[in-house]
């Protein structure tokens, strides 16, 4: 048989038997687990997607991205028992120091490894009332009026609700009250919870879905968010005269990404958010960017706003942590009287 034969015949053998060398090579497949707070779920879905297309662009490899989201403090508590995440994206920097301290899988120094004290975008305390607002509720002190039911998450398990706790003790102080009549305070508008729900995300389906409460105490986003979805022919927001500036963070879990080769990966995709696009799209979601110029752009949708840090009143997360929210705190005291 001709030789120009024989090669026909073993390359047509070739492709029928699927010959390795007719094959495209294999795409490299990393995996990513995100573990977040419980609002953060629209934003982080297109960002991945963002950034996954990006990331196969620049590598060639397929990425994907696993999210995990509930409260704040739950998910760490995951974290430390043993959920292997590359990446959290937590409430409130308390959470990750936690973690930091119990797991020793990040550096306690880990807020300075991002910009912002390793804090992308800001948020804050707000009130969703419904429309019309019937129960005239404008400020901090109309949420201990009789007859107001507020919903509100548990500060047990939600950063949204540690956040909250503060912001009304912390107004108080603010307008130069005593720190005896800020537990006052806290006390009265407690009792007006009727539930805890153990997430933000919990708390704003009791009172937009279920209908349950007068006033939700929302992040800002989560009010915006549902004021977009639902109309605001059914939800309007209240903006307190003063409150509090959340700086949620983030962190690459070092010895878990190291471990899982995937520390190059992660590292980006926290620095991706402090991006000129990123910060947009976070501005998209309602978050406050960190970016002065682009916070500027949606000032329409995130007006300025009289806002005190934490440290303002209360030292730092592990002195409000300690004397608020730890067992026998003042949340604690309250609640148990409520």
């Amino acid at each position: 048989m001709a030789k120009k034969h024989l090669v026909v015949i073993v390359l047509l053998l070739g492709i029928g038997s699927g010959a390795y060398f007719w094959k495209s090579p294999p795409v490299k497949t990393r995996a990513l687990l995100h573990v977040s707070y419980d609002p953060t779920r629209g934003f982080y879905q297109e960002y991945n997607d963002r950034f996954s297309k990006n990331w196969r662009k620049k590598t060639g490899e397929k990425l994907e991205i696993r999210q995990s989201h509930g409260g704040s403090g739950k998910q760490a508590r995951s974290v430390i028992e043993g959920l292997s995440a590359d990446i959290v994206t937590l409430a409130l920097a308390y959470d990750i120091d936690v973690i930091a301290k119990k797991t020793g899988q990040l550096p306690e120094n880990w807020q300075t490894q991002l910009p912002e004290n390793s804090a992308p975008y800001t948020s804050t305390i707000v009130f969703l009332v419904r429309k019309g607002n019937p129960k005239n509720i404008h400020d901090w002190n109309d949420l201990i009026k009789p007859g107001i039911a507020i919903i509100a998450p548990n500060p047990k398990t939600s950063g949204a609700a540690r956040w909250a706790y503060l912001a009304a003790w912390g107004q108080c102080l603010h307008h130069g009250k005593s720190r005896d009549d800020a537990k006052t305070f806290v006390t009265a508008m407690i009792k007006n919870v009727p539930v805890l729900d153990s997430g933000s995300r919990g708390a704003t389906t009791t009172f937009v879905e279920r209908g349950v409460g007068d006033v939700l105490l929302a992040w800002e986003n989560e009010a915006l968010l549902a004021v977009e979805k639902l109309g605001k022919d059914r939800f309007e927001i209240v903006y307190p005269a003063v409150s509090i500036r959340a700086e949620p963070p983030v962190a690459v879990v070092t010895t878990t990404a190291t471990k899982h080769e995937t520390l190059k990966i992660a590292t980006d995709y926290l620095e991706g958010l402090y991006t000129p696009e990123s910060q947009r799209l976070i501005a998209k979601y309602h978050y406050r960017p960190t970016d002065p110029e682009i916070l500027k752009e949606f000032e329409a949708k995130l007006p300025k706003m009289e806002l005190f840090r934490l440290e303002t009143y209360f030292v730092d997360w592990a002195t409000a942590q300690k004397e608020h929210f730890d067992d026998g705190g003042s949340f604690d005291q309250i609640f148990e009287r409520r």
